[in-house]
């Protein structure tokens, strides 16, 4: 198998060397100059007719497309002669001389280099010639076709007009009767059409089911088929299964014209008109199924795309369908019959019927369908207008922003092309209103198609609603909006040959800064970036999960490593695709340089976190899974970023924290080298306790711990004589110190219930209260002496109620009395020192 595949290769790699190896065939230099000078005299007549332009145009591209193909005509041997000649040196300065041989050398390469030069050349010349021809066809047609729709014809509110435009109508109806009567006469009459009024019959029937019947069956198929489907895929499949309004009532049309043409009835006069029929039924049902769609009623059971009261949905479904039967019947005449019909001049497939119709004439008929047309679209165009108005949420979403633009214009350009139609300048309001119904109905096709697939992108998520919201679904429209810009440019009257000529432009590319852009070199970019950034990703799973987790590295490591690999990787695959696309960044060194500025000015602070987390990585004085304290704040570290590091709280927060912090503040990292970390333990006893008692009991409670090392062993450090109690200390070393809290408080449950086995007391606070000038608190104190307490009995007999606290040492300040307040020093100034204090006269004393 190896073999075979070596020896595929091997064939594969020699064809395709030698089909590169092969030059392209040299162009016919005398036929084009022919050709050229044909084209030239031509467009220099005014003569031509846009079919003769058109296919002048189509050859002259054709010779341009193998003049660029030449322009590469021995490439790869000149790239050769240049790199021999770059051998040779420079080239000596002026005045000076070089080796004889050298020189010779030089000049045959010279002249080596020129010969195969000349054919690529003349290509360039050539090419140049048929690109200045392509651009005067492009001019020449445009001005063509602005002075057509510029053309004013004579006003159809002219009465002495109407005469000659009812003539031009009944010589229209006679020539299809006639061409009618005089088949079927040359058939044999009724009795000849017996061989193909049975077929004919048949189709006609088939199509007048699908025109009738059909549009109601798909309406009730939706209904029929969600219930066999769940929730999550019955939007797509009611989009889906909708989109059978158009087709289904579209093939009863086609089938009606197949019908038709079979009978052999209609000729020059029958089969423009009939040949129109769909393209016109397209834009009917195709408008139909947009009203429908856009505003739904009530009973169709259809979430709507717009925020539309019931009344507005009513009345934008009404007159989207009147302006889609309007854009029908001008397709059918505009293409048919008359001329001054806008972008839609040009004939139709099998051209115009054989009748001559004045400007005058095309005029008045056109003028009742532009009328009837501008007003369904101001009608339309105001329920769009007043969208915003209708939405409930303060900022309305996009589309609802743009469907209002689009209302605002849409109202502007109602009343232009009708005033316009009424001037005269017909072919002006043709080419400016049916444009404008046709975008809204692009426009709203769009947001239907978005919708569609937010819903498809949902199911294939397996129903999840917030994936509709998500950013894939909107990718993707953006995609479709681009992708749909080709279809904008028909609609306003762009040629295809135009579009065709701006694709060859771009894929040439577009001059950036020195950087030639193509859609070609930007798709390869594209996926070549995308390519590598999928194998980085691919390779940094796979180490993170197969790989490292069966080394020693421990975690902190395999995240530096798995990161680390990232940022190599991606940057490999940025160059990679520079490189593959052929951009030459070189050229950008000047705006590289204005770059580095801005960088160093106002993107210091990223550029700061970006080089600080690179170095995280690489000293790794934290790692993920580590205990840390940085700017007040402690937890774990679970992710280091390019800018920033993520830590989580212990009360479960999230903090988010820049790299430059870790490299220029002070950083603790309780779990750095190991996961041990001492614990202290405050512990107090009540004077009178036996302390070495006390000591070995905390220290069998400290031993008993299972995650307290032996080594060292903990130590019961006897502080000292507190206030209300003697203060211990336990201070061990535990083996985890993220389960030091749980030690902690193991620690003192076992205190609490081994004191009460060995009886150690533990303290509380106390406080003795002194009072001076006790005789404040009673009148009668000074005169009797205090008494020694008598001891409490069980009768104490009657109390003296409670003294209120507030009134203690209060009297009314006067020149005989003083407050004692404080410590009592003998100042009798009556200056208390402190304007802050109470002056109640007590004094607060620890035991």
């Amino acid at each position: 198998m190896r073999h075979l595949i070596a020896l595929t290769l091997t064939v594969f790699l020699a064809l395709t060397g030698f089909a590169a190896a092969q030059e392209a065939p040299q162009p016919d230099y005398a036929a084009w100059e022919k050709l050229a000078g044909q084209a030239e005299q031509i467009l220099q007549s005014g003569q031509a007719n846009d079919a003769r332009l058109d296919a002048i145009r189509a050859e002259v591209v054709k010779w341009r497309d193998s003049f660029r193909a030449a322009e590469g005509t021995n490439a790869t041997r000149i790239a050769t002669l240049r790199d021999q000649i770059a051998a040779l040196g420079p080239p000596p300065a002026e005045g000076a001389t070089e080796s004889e041989d050298i020189a010779a050398r030089r000049k045959e390469l010279g002249a080596q280099m020129s010969e195969l030069q000349a054919p690529g050349l003349a290509a360039v010349e050539a090419y140049g010639r048929a690109d200045g021809v392509i651009q005067q066809i492009d001019r020449f047609q445009r001005d063509r076709q602005t002075s057509a729709l510029l053309r004013i014809a004579p006003s159809p509110l002219n009465p002495a007009n109407w005469g000659p435009a009812l003539q031009d109508g009944y010589k229209l109806a006679a020539g299809l009767v006639g061409e009618v009567s005089a088949r079927l006469a040359n058939q044999g009459g009724w009795s000849g059409a017996r061989e193909w009024l049975p077929k004919v019959a048949g189709v006609l029937l088939a199509a007048l089911l699908l025109l009738t019947k059909g549009r109601r069956w798909i309406d009730s198929l939706p209904m029929r088929l969600s219930a066999r489907v769940s929730d999550r895929t019955r939007a797509t499949l009611v989009f889906a299964v909708s989109l059978g309004q158009i087709f289904v009532p579209l093939l009863g049309v086609v089938l009606l014209v197949i019908a038709l043409l079979v009978t052999g009835l209609f000729g020059a006069w029958g089969r423009p008109l009939i040949m129109t029929l769909p393209a016109a039924g397209l834009a009917f049902f195709a408008g139909v199924w947009l009203s429908r769609r856009i505003f739904p009623s009530p009973q169709d059971d259809i979430s709507t795309c717009l925020p539309v009261s019931d009344k507005a949905r009513l009345h934008g479904r009404r007159y989207g369908v009147a302006l889609s039967a309007s854009l029908a019947l001008h397709q059918i005449f505009g293409s048919a019959v008359l001329p001054l019909s806008g972008f839609l001049n040009q004939p139709g497939p099998e051209g115009r019927v054989p009748l001559q119709i004045s400007d005058a004439s095309a005029a008045i008929w056109h003028l009742p369908v532009i009328l009837l047309g501008a007003l369904f679209l101001f009608r339309l165009s105001d329920v769009l207008r007043q969208l915003p108005q209708q939405d409930n949420a303060e900022n309305p979403a996009y589309r609802v922003r743009i469907m209002a633009i689009f209302g605002s214009i849409g109202r502007l350009i109602a009343i232009f092309s009708a005033l316009a139609a009424l001037i005269g300048y017909t072919a002006g309001a043709n080419a400016i209103l049916w444009p404008t119904v046709m975008t809204i109905g692009l426009v709203g096709f769009l947001i239907l198609l978005q919708d569609f697939i937010a819903d498809l992108y949902a199911m294939a998520k397996g129903g999840d609603s917030a994936a509709r919201d998500s950013l894939m679904p909107v990718l993707v429209g953006i995609a479709l909006v681009i992708a749909s810009l080709p279809l904008f440019a028909l609609i306003w009257g762009a040629r295809s040959s135009e579009l065709s000529e701006l694709w060859s432009q771009l894929k040439q590319g577009v001059a950036f800064g020195g950087v030639r852009l193509s859609p070609t070199r930007i798709l390869a970019f594209l996926v070549i970036f995308a390519v590598g950034y999928w194998v980085t990703r691919f390779v940094q799973g796979a180490l993170r999960t197969t790989i490292l987790p069966k080394t020693k590295i421990d975690a902190g490591g395999q995240n530096a490593i798995v990161s680390g690999l990232g940022y190599v990787g991606i940057m490999i695959a940025l160059m990679l695709a520079v490189t593959s696309a052929g951009i030459d960044l070189s050229s950008l060194a000047l705006f590289a340089g204005a770059l580095s500025v801005g960088i160093g000015f106002g993107l210091q602070n990223i550029v700061s976190n970006f080089v600080s987390g690179i170095i995280l990585l690489i000293e790794r004085p934290i790692t993920v899974g580590d205990w840390i304290e940085v700017g007040g704040k402690q937890g774990i570290v679970k992710r280091i970023s390019v800018r920033s590091t993520h830590i989580q709280t212990f009360d479960r927060t999230e903090v988010i924290v820049p790299n430059s912090d870790f490299v220029s503040q002070s950083v603790t990292n309780w779990t750095r080298n190991n996961l041990s970390g001492r614990v202290i333990v405050p512990v107090g006893v009540a004077y009178g306790t036996d302390t070495r008692k006390v000591e070995r009991v905390l220290k069998e409670i400290a031993e008993d711990q299972p995650t307290v090392l032996i080594t060292p062993p903990p130590a019961i450090i006897f502080r000292g004589f507190g206030a209300d109690s003697m203060n211990f200390e336990i201070r061990a070393i535990v083996s985890d110190v993220n389960g030091g809290t749980g030690v902690i408080s193991e620690i003192n449950h076992q205190i609490a219930r081994r004191f009460a086995e060995e009886e150690i007391e533990l303290p509380f606070p106390q406080r003795d209260i002194w009072l001076r000038n006790a005789e404040t608190l009673n009148p009668t104190a000074a005169q009797n002496p205090p008494r020694k307490a008598a001891p409490l009995s069980p009768d104490p007999g009657p109390q003296q109620p409670p003294m209120d606290p507030r009134t203690i040492g209060l009297r009314p300040l006067d020149d005989d009395a003083k407050i004692a307040k404080g410590r009592d020093d003998g100042d009798d100034d009556g200056d208390d020192g402190d304007s802050g204090t109470s002056g109640y006269g007590e004094q607060f004393e620890r035991n």
